[in-house]
């Protein structure tokens, strides 16, 4: 049964809302994507995270369809390739987005990598900028971007990114990243919230959830919303995506977010490094 919970929104600096949960559909085979979006949605979510690269984008757009929701009821994200970097071909990249998804628009349009051994980024970034003058975004941003990255953005551009998606979870905080998108009106997200399933099982986080009577899942996914970053977990099991929808009628205490924010560590990254990943699909 849809729950009746209100997901909070936050404004992004366009002054278009994002709902501050949504759902991410990375790694879902494309033939089931429709069916996890649609028990997404029947959970009460109204964001939905997709990519290019994932390969699912038809789903997403199928299940929204069938939702019976309207359109401007769903906050869609998707991201550019990384083969698609060039002026002419990020153009192009977004119509084969919006025809794959069969929207007129989407709400997000990201840079998914920066690439920064491939090209020139800010070459992408002005195709963005056309991207969102022609309103087939209603707002752009980057992901996986670092403050070096962002700060050349800034320099050669004239739209500030909306948001940055980067991994954020406790052993990975991006405190530093996370100021910086602050300090520049940029929104965070968190991509691999809970780092793959690694926390859940970590004793701070374990004691916690059983003090609240909660999961360990349940307890780091709250912990990004009280940190006020966007974050979107991703599960095919029906129970699961309700489960991880439950974060609105519980709250963690100051004890509680400071402990599990010294579990940030040096070498907490689960992911590729935004620095050194140069990969770009064969065409």
């Amino acid at each position: 049964m849809p729950t009746d919970t209100t997901v909070p929104s936050i404004m992004l600096n366009n002054g278009v809302q994002i709902p501050q949960l949504g759902f991410g559909v990375f790694q879902i085979p494309p033939d089931e994507t429709r069916a996890a979006t649609l028990t997404a949605l029947e959970a009460g979510y109204r964001h939905i995270d997709t990519a290019e690269m994932y390969g699912n984008e038809a789903g997403v757009g199928e299940a929204v369809r069938a939702s019976g929701l309207e359109r401007s009821d769903v906050f869609v994200t998707s991201k550019l390739n990384n083969g698609f970097h060039a002026y002419d071909d990020a153009l192009a990249a977004i119509d084969g987005t919006l025809e794959e998804l069969e929207f007129e628009h989407v709400d997000l349009f990201l840079i998914h990598w920066p690439l920064p051994d491939v090209g020139d980024y800010t070459e992408t970034w002005r195709a963005m900028e056309e991207i969102y003058r022609q309103g087939k975004a209603r707002a752009i941003g980057v992901s996986n971007f670092q403050p070096h990255h962002l700060r050349k953005i800034h320099e050669s551009g004239t739209v500030v990114p909306a948001v940055n998606q980067i991994e954020v979870h406790p052993y990975f905080a991006q405190n530093d990243v996370r100021a910086f998108n602050a300090e520049h009106g940029i929104v965070t997200e968190a991509w691999s919230p809970i780092a793959q399933g690694a926390v859940l099982d970590d004793p701070t986080v374990v004691r916690i959830a059983e003090a609240h009577g909660r999961t360990p899942a349940q307890v780091v996914l709250r912990w990004h919303v009280e940190r006020g970053d966007v974050v979107f977990p991703k599960s095919s099991t029906p129970e699961r995506v309700r489960e991880n929808f439950a974060l609105f009628d519980f709250e963690l205490t100051e004890g509680d977010l400071a402990d599990l924010g010294a579990l940030d560590r040096a070498d907490g990254r689960r992911g590729p490094d935004p620095d050194t990943m140069n990969a770009v699909p064969k065409k």
